[in-house]
């Protein structure tokens, strides 16, 4: 195994406790290799699967990195205020990311207009919820860590620019798909129009708001396992683990996530429906018009 160590700068005769000291100590093990491979073999089988727009979605995915990395951090870590940084940079990922995985199209437009609104959407029921059940955002070590550190930051803002971040990468797939489904149905039938559109991508929207919202629930759901299993030993009652700051939060970013998904449907089906529906057939991007994960 490859290690890394800690060099105590203690002199070669050092002695502790009467015994020579060990000048290294372990620190932990080296992963950027494994890391890096495994990263390796999932972009290679992006690119085998959907070959140049996996190009363009792995090239999404290092801008929406870039900016969490280079903007959205730094902009925290400098006092600014959490919400508005995460706001700007989930916009900003919104603005890179849709046009280069999926062009720019009625189809691309709507679905931008319909995250954006979304996303603000969750916003203010994220700011209501966190204020009406008092999370403050200290449910977590890291919480604690940072305002010791970092007296500036505001733990909550950091909490509700969390959520926003969070429910970003759900809401694309899913206002992605109902635009998808309006550009399907306009190629299969040009005599449809915004309102037969709507009507139609809304079936479709149904489903998918069932399949989404349990993977957002299970996702949380994953991110409080241990904590949980913590109240779970320390045999905390079901309710009482419930009403608990660390849980409670998971559930507040959970149910505000999905309240934010359920709208997203519907607004983002009727934008596209108004462009797709005004937008001849032979200018439709058909190819480009099926739903791609």
């Amino acid at each position: 195994d490859t290690i890394r160590v800690v060099d105590s700068q203690l002199p070669d005769e050092a002695v502790v406790g009467g015994q020579p000291a060990d000048r290294y100590s372990f620190s932990d093990f080296e992963r950027r290799q494994p890391l890096l491979i495994l990263t390796a073999i999932f972009a290679a089988l992006v690119i085998l699967a959907a070959r140049w727009r996996g190009v363009r979605a792995l090239a999404g995915l290092a801008a929406s990195l870039a900016v969490v990395v280079w903007f959205v951090v730094p902009g925290i870590l400098d006092g600014r205020s959490a919400v508005l940084v995460a706001l700007v940079g989930s916009l900003a990922i919104l603005l890179v990311t849709v046009p280069l995985s999926h062009g720019l199209s009625p189809k691309a437009v709507a679905a931008t207009l319909g995250t954006a609104a979304a996303l603000a959407l969750t916003l203010v029921l994220a700011e209501l919820a966190t204020g009406i059940a008092h999370i403050t955002g200290f449910g977590s070590e890291e919480a604690g860590f940072l305002q010791a550190g970092s007296g500036a930051i505001s733990i909550k803002g950091l909490l509700l620019a969390g959520i926003v971040i969070g429910a970003l990468g759900v809401l694309d797939d899913l206002t992605i798909t109902q635009s998808s489904a309006v550009v399907a149905l306009r190629a299969a039938n040009p005599l449809l129009g915004p309102r037969e559109l709507f009507t139609g991508a809304l079936r479709i929207g149904h489903d998918h708001i069932v399949a989404v919202v349990n993977t957002l629930v299970l996702a949380y759901v994953g991110a409080s396992l241990p904590i949980l299993l913590v109240f779970s030993v320390a045999e905390v009652s079901f309710s009482d683990a419930l009403n608990t700051e660390a849980v409670a939060s998971q559930i507040v970013a959970t149910m505000v996530g999905s309240i934010g998904l359920m709208a997203a449907v519907p607004l983002t089906t009727a934008l596209a429906a108004a462009l797709v529906g005004r937008v001849p057939v032979d200018d439709l991007p058909i190819d480009d018009g099926h739903h791609h994960h």
